[in-house]
């Protein structure tokens, strides 16, 4: 071997020797306080010579990584703060008290304490993340399914592509994938299904839902439920995205053009759902029509009491921890088609992150065996990790008896994007549905305006 060789080859084993240890200090293999294997053992790992391990070690040093004990050795030193790398991480605040978020990422910072993550508070309007993005005000962020399709629709340049972790159920990553590559690693889902408070049907001697309840069974029992002044039998907050959209999965019929390139929505059953929608608002002391304020009513009225059934997601199941009362899970009725909506948070990563590496590992501790399970352990939310999700001891909380009827329904899973509308017409048809629930639109215009606004749109 040349001279040349040698020395490149030397330069080689000595850089892979830095850039490994301070991966090691990076991703926690070493804590802080433990030292470093004695330059005698890094000199055979390494191949090098006692004199270039030192030389090694002296970079980390300068780096802030290590510091040199005289006579014992070389020890991981705390991060000073100036040092830190600052992961800015984005999320939406409610899922502090679904993920116990807060002391995930206090343990994250216990093992990487080289690594400071800033939270920033972000909300799902279109367009919010994108300017955060645009403007590099974020390295990673959590994102729903209408979130990442805004980002697929505007601005999926942005997104950094990830490998996909074999331990997630595959269908939660295939909703983050396009064109073949995955831009968002699951962290935790639910379905939408049916809540129950268990006490006001045993005390009205009316049957618990099941998966054979079509949605005139659930009014027809509801009624029998309701009491005058004082619970009403069925609830939820209609213009929520992740409840009226089931209405259009369930009509057995997507929004496609004819032919002519033109969409048609007369005497289709693109409506039928939406029809439903509306026979359940009129139904007389089931439905509380002028409470459709907000998405945490629903859990609210439930809380108190004063509704006997939700539409709810395993999510917003945590408003419901300390209740005293028995409550339960069913798969949501259905109308021409077995349908549910699945709700899914992930993590995206800002392709123009200037700390991509650190981000990559917090994202590979959210969806960890040990971050997954504490979620499973402590909070009603499932965890994408097929294995911890399934787990059921050590829980801290009284499950309903029917916990884990979601595995069993898994095929009635459904994304809005099944409707084959854009965020944009999804957003026009709502605007539409809205008159005719309030009685401003019969049927038949309901479904001529859709036309129009959907045909203009597509000119």
């Amino acid at each position: 071997m040349s001279d040349k060789q040698s020395r490149k080859t030397f330069r080689h084993r000595l850089e892979e020797m830095i850039s490994k240890i301070r991966e090691q200090i990076l991703s926690g293999h070493y804590a802080v306080g433990d030292y470093l294997p004695s330059e005698l053992d890094l000199s055979t790992a390494f191949q090098l010579s006692n004199n270039s391990i030192r030389k090694g070690l002296d970079v980390l040093v300068a780096e802030g990584l290590v510091e040199k004990i005289p006579r014992v050795g070389n020890r991981v030193k705390a991060p000073d703060e100036d040092a830190q790398t600052v992961i800015r991480f984005g999320y939406h605040p409610i899922l502090d008290s679904q993920t116990e978020l807060p002391s995930l990422l206090a343990e994250f910072q216990r093992k990487h304490p080289h690594i400071r993550v800033q939270t920033v508070q972000i909300n799902n309007s279109q367009g919010y993340v994108r300017n955060f993005l645009e403007n590099e005000l974020i390295d990673l962020f959590t994102v729903n399914y209408y979130l990442f399709q805004d980002l697929v629709e505007n601005a999926l340049d942005l997104l950094e592509p990830q490998e996909p972790f074999e331990e997630m159920y595959p269908f939660l990553r295939r909703g983050f994938v396009q064109d073949g590559v995955m831009y968002a690693q699951p962290f935790v889902f639910s379905p939408v299904v049916l809540c129950y408070n268990r006490e006001h049907f045993s005390r009205q001697q009316v049957p618990e839902p099941d998966s054979s309840w079509t949605w005139d069974d659930l009014l027809h029992n509801s009624s029998k439920l309701a009491i005058k002044n004082e619970q009403f039998g069925f609830y939820f907050h209609l213009v929520n995205q992740n409840r009226w959209v089931i209405f259009l999965l369930q009509s057995g019929a997507a929004f496609e053009k004819d032919e002519k390139g033109r969409y048609r929505v007369q005497g289709t059953k693109l409506l039928d759902g939406i029809e439903k929608v509306r026979e359940i608002l009129y139904t007389p002391e089931v439905y509380p029509l002028m409470l459709s304020a907000s998405n945490a009513d629903a859990e609210r009225l439930f809380r108190d009491e004063q509704v006997s059934v939700i539409l709810t997601t395993y999510f917003a199941m945590n408003q419901l921890k300390d209740v005293k009362f028995e409550f339960d899970v069913a798969p949501i009725p259905y109308l021409h088609n077995v349908s549910t909506l699945l709700v899914t948070i992930g993590l995206s990563i800002h392709r123009q992150s200037k700390v991509k590496s650190a981000a990559k590992q917090l994202v590979e501790f959210l969806v960890s065996e040990e971050a997954q399970r504490v979620i499973r352990r402590k909070t009603y939310t499932i965890p994408a990790n097929k294995q911890m999700s399934q787990r059921l001891e050590e829980m801290e909380l009284n499950r309903p008896s029917r916990y884990q009827m979601y595995k069993e329904i898994i095929p009635s899973f459904r994304l809005f994007t099944e409707t084959n509308l854009t965020l944009k017409q999804l957003d026009d048809v709502l605007a539409e549905c809205k008159l005719y629930w309030s009685g401003l639109r019969s049927k038949e215009s309901l479904a001529k305006n859709l036309e129009q606004v959907l045909n203009r749109e597509a000119e």
